[in-house]
This record gives structure tokens, sequence and C-alpha cells, in this order.
């Protein structure tokens, strides 16, 4: 059994596709992060970057105590080793999905976060950042469209860890000053993954919480500019609630 660290976040849509595609048992605990539920002690232990998501899974292989993972790329793979699916096992297919699954992780994901940010969150609108990471996310998305011009899936013919990763972010593309239909490529990979009935089993793991934005104005005091000093107070805070 996996107990899953939840919140209706790109990163925590990840998880919850791969566990519905693969019929792995789950039970969602959400994280309110803009209440800061992220800096509770217990979560802490579990994941100390204090990001979502994260797992403890009770029944590792081999057995023995349960193991905790943070960082939804290292869950992935986590994942994809337990259950000996969506990993290609041969030394060439598992090099690419796990570039790709890099990929996402350290490209697409932190720069639409970014355009994220300047475009809706910041309290001052500053066109050279709005323009910087617009224009960075449309050229990442020229190179997933190249990426996908001869074959059905990012790594290849068949579903991965990788497209599961780099999905949840394509999700959000009109937020992201995006059009996908300059990219029929991308568009084609979309559309593929989300009529998977597994796709939307997993996003409808997040209905429950859709009454509460994942970013409030009161979360925004909580989730951006964060420093070490202002951590260790909201940890403190909420260990003591």
């Amino acid at each position: 059994m996996i107990d899953l660290y939840y919140w209706p976040t790109p990163n925590s849509h990840k998880i919850t596709m791969f566990l519905e595609e693969t019929g792995l048992g789950y039970g969602i605990i959400p994280v309110n992060i803009s209440k800061g539920d992220q800096f509770k002690p217990e979560f802490l232990q579990i994941s100390p970057n204090n990001r979502m998501p994260a797992i403890v899974d009770r029944a590792p292989a081999g057995g023995g105590d349960a193991i905790a993972v943070f960082e939804s790329g290292a869950i992935l793979v986590y994942l994809a080793e337990k259950t000996g699916k969506l990993l290609p096992t041969d030394v060439r297919g598992r090099n690419t999905t796990l570039e790709w699954l890099v990929w996402q992780v350290a490209g697409l994901g932190p720069m639409a976060g970014q355009n994220h940010h300047f475009s809706h969150y910041a309290p001052d609108k500053i066109a050279y950042a709005i323009d910087r990471y617009v224009n960075e996310t449309n050229r990442l998305y020229g190179v997933l469209d190249r990426r996908l011009e001869q074959r059905g899936f990012v790594a290849g013919n068949d579903y991965s860890i990788a497209d599961i990763a780099i999905y949840p972010w394509v999700v959000p593309w009109k937020r992201q000053q995006q059009n996908l239909d300059e990219f029929p490529n991308v568009r084609r990979w979309f559309d593929a993954i989300r009529s998977r009935p597994a796709t939307a089993r997993a996003y409808e793991k997040g209905s429950p919480y859709s009454n509460s934005p994942a970013v409030t104005e009161e979360g925004k005091k909580i989730l951006f500019g964060q420093t070490a000093g202002s951590i260790r107070a909201l940890a403190k805070s909420a260990g003591e609630k």
C-alpha cells in the first residue's frame, strides 16, 4: 500500500497517473500547501524539501521497513522499478526514458513554473521575466514536438514514465500562453494521453480539493519568497499547532 502525500499540482498528478495506470493500491493524504501543511514536522520527515508530492511505501519490494520517497521524478522511477511497469528494462530504452524524465524535471517543469509565477502570481508584472519564460516554454514545446515527429510516445512506441512526467505540465498550456495547434505532434500525443481512462481517473482524484485553490492570496505569502529562516519559523509554527 502506498501513502501518497498529495495536492492537485502537476507534480502530484504525475503520481496519481502512474498509480491509476498500474493499479497499485494507494491512499491519498492531502497536504494543503496554501495553509502551510507542507511545513509540518511529520511531513518534513518524509519530504525535507517541503514540496509535493511524496510517498511512503508500506510494503516495499523485499519487505522490511517502510520507504519514504520525495521528488516526483524519483517517485516515478521508484514505482516503475517496484512494479516493473512503464520503464523499459533494456539499456537503450531505459536510458532514453530517463533522459526525457530528467528533461521534464530539470527543464519543462521549472521553466513552465516560472512562466506561471511571473504571468499569474507575481505582484508586479515584469515584462522581461514574462517574455523570458513564455519564450523558453515555447522553445521546449518545440523540442517536444520534434521529438514526437516519428514516434507515438516520448521514449518510443510505448507509453512510459517520461510521458507521465511531461503531460501534467502541458495540461495548463493556455496559462503558459502557448497554442497546441502550433505543435501538431504534441497535440496528437496530448490528446492520446488525455483519452486514457487512467488519466481521467487520476485527475478525478483531485476533484475533492477543487474548491481549495492550489495557491490562495494567503498561500502566496507562504509559498513565495521563502528563505531558510522563514521555513524554520513556519515549521516551528506548524509543529506547535
